[in-house]
């Protein structure tokens, strides 16, 4: 599928109401609920099967994925602010939480994303952090982003780490 060229156009997203997603392993959709497809503009149909990268927007820093990946594959839950693509070409922000979809064995199956609304507030203090991470991933890669972003955090002390980061942006949202 042809992803949409971005326009600087934002979806408002209506508060209290979660758009939801199920993936396999591989983070292939498997399940979506209709605020997903409402605010992403895609059917269902067009979703499913589809992996879960069709709604990345370019301005997110691959280095979140990789940290996302690494958190939910062992077992942990990952909580984002994350950048949107619609199949219009534009925007949305939401809050992300994921967990561990299991079977009756324990064994993990997929994941679960709920999304929300997130306070225009945080989206403006994280958007020029994330754009500053992919400069620096289209200069070095994502290691050099992965680095500026472990220095970033430490400038604020010993106590701050992404974990911290992100609880903070859960609390403020």
């Amino acid at each position: 599928m042809k992803r949409p060229e971005p326009i600087d156009e934002e979806i408002e997203l209506k508060n209290n109401i979660y758009i939801e997603s199920d993936t396999d392993l591989k983070g292939i959709i498997t399940y979506v609920n209709d605020y997903f497809a409402e605010i992403s503009r895609y059917t269902p149909e067009e979703l499913v099967g589809q992996p879960h990268s069709i709604v990345r927007h370019p301005d997110m820093p691959k280095i979140l994925f990789k940290i996302l990946w690494d958190r939910i594959q062992h077992g942990h839950n990952f909580i984002a602010a994350v950048k949107n693509l619609a199949k219009d070409g534009r925007y949305y922000w939401v809050f992300t939480d994921f967990e561990v979809l299991k079977d009756e064995h324990d064994t993990p199956i997929g994941y679960k994303a709920s999304r929300k609304k997130i306070s225009k507030y945080v989206t403006d203090m994280l958007d020029p952090i994330y754009k500053k991470l992919v400069e620096i991933e289209k200069e070095s890669g994502t290691y050099a982003s992965e680095k500026y972003l472990t220095d970033f955090l430490e400038s604020y002390g010993d106590d701050i780490t992404v974990d911290n980061m992100l609880e903070e942006i859960h609390r403020l949202y």
